[in-house]
């Protein structure tokens, strides 16, 4: 039999390495049915700690009453928290659209007695978004993303710690993180990483503290680090290792790493309780600190602005359709008096909070969504089946107590 030439045995075996590396490729650039479907819980929990984060600071910076503002914490937390509606975002599925997780968010910030105005609602979600994109950018390994849910479950169960029914419900939720995510494969977390980051891609907006302690740039792309501890079970970088066909090292070279790299840490506990070792998903508030966000281009016209897609989405009814069983879980009822609700401002004066509001780019507005919850016989019969599976979750607050907007009509204006 004739041998192959060089060039094709060269061919041949370059062929086979690109066959043997697709999965590699696959994972590192995953097409939208590669992507992780069990991202939404994680995504959730952590914008959902930063959501606490912040209100728990502006409700202290406006001086609101000691037991209003543990009532709104309480309210919030419930509903966030409460059993029915985890169960719908534990089921493995795709990523909500950022304007479908915007509408969760804006009902579970108006789960209290508390109201945001719209330029605060929006605030406060940009502040969320940079926040958990930062943390995410800054993990030393895709796993200790769970560190870092973890850094947020541990603030929410101390937010509760006097409340023990509340208290049971963040530790259900400990309980399922751990269960379900402990077990996950580094390659299932890399996957989890790279659909967070494609979620984040577009998101640039200017927070005052990371402009202040220089990890972003006046553009909003955050600046990473080449200095700290490698991740846990890695070394240090600048050092090439050579070994035979036999596995023995042959050759050692040195490289110049650009770098002030240090031994890793030793690793964060996975467990419900324990040292998680990094910083990421703490708060960041506890230290009274200024937060302002700021838009990344000068006019409505900049391009470095996301322009919304008004191509109609094929699976656009399909979302909604999970968008409205996860919002039947974070239903809650108008009480009759509405002299006990107050407003909260993420801004330092009213005049502050309307100019943002008018400034603030078109397609940067998260008012697009049209959900018919009320006028749609189908769909009111479907949301009001939903509602009532979801009829025993507990009403935080008492018959005495406001809860800031009608929420269903809310829904309707989305």
């Amino acid at each position: 039999m004739e041998r192959p030439s060089s060039s094709e045995s060269a061919d041949r075996v370059f062929l086979l390495t690109a066959c043997d590396c697709s999965p590699i490729l696959a994972a590192l650039h995953p097409s939208p049915e590669r992507m992780s479907t069990r991202t939404l819980p994680l995504l959730f929990i952590n914008l959902g700690g930063e959501m606490l984060y912040i209100l728990d600071q502006r409700l202290r910076a406006q001086n609101i009453p000691a037991d209003k503002a543990k009532k709104v914490m309480n309210d919030i937390i419930t509903t966030m928290f409460n059993k029915k509606f985890l169960e719908e975002l534990f089921k493995p599925q795709e990523l909500y659209s950022k304007k479908a997780l915007r509408t969760v968010f804006d009902r579970l910030a108006h789960a209290s007695i508390m109201r945001l105005n719209q330029a605060s609602m929006d605030k406060l979600y940009d502040l969320m978004t940079m926040a958990f994109k930062y943390q995410v950018l800054l993990c030393p390994r895709p796993k200790d993303i769970l560190l870092v849910s973890f850094n947020h479950m541990d603030a929410i169960r101390d937010f509760v710690k006097d409340t023990p029914s509340i208290l049971s419900q963040v530790d259900e939720t400990n309980k399922q993180l751990v269960e379900i995510y402990t077990p996950l494969s580094g390659g299932e977390f890399q996957l989890i990483r790279q659909t967070l980051l494609i979620f984040f891609q577009d998101m640039h907006i200017r927070v005052s503290i990371f402009l202040k302690d220089k990890v972003q740039n006046s553009n909003g792309r955050f600046v990473l680090p080449t200095s700290g501890p490698v991740p846990y079970g890695t070394h240090t970088p600048g050092l090439i290792r050579m070994f035979s066909c036999s596995g023995e090292e042959v050759r050692r070279m040195q490289f110049r790493d650009g770098g002030n790299y240090c031994g890793a840490l030793r690793e964060g506990s996975f467990e419900m309780y324990g040292d998680r070792v990094i910083k990421l998903g703490t708060n960041m508030y506890s230290v009274s600190r200024p937060v302002e966000t700021h838009m990344s281009g000068t006019s409505k016209n900049s391009s470095q602005h996301t322009k919304v897609n008004t191509t109609p989405n094929p699976l656009a009814k399909e979302e909604l359709n999970l968008l409205a069983r996860l919002m039947g879980g974070l239903e809650v009822q108008k009480s009759a008096n509405t002299d006990s609700g107050f407003r909260v401002n993420l801004f330092a004066t009213d005049e502050e909070e309307e100019e943002a509001l008018i400034s603030r780019p078109d397609e940067l507005s998260y008012d697009v969504i049209n959900i018919q919850a009320t006028k749609d016989k189908q769909t009111n019969a479907e949301l009001a089946k939903i509602m009532g599976e979801f009829g025993e979750m507990g009403e935080p607050a008492s018959s005495s107590s406001s809860k800031g907007d009608d929420l269903l009509a809310m829904m309707d204006g989305l």
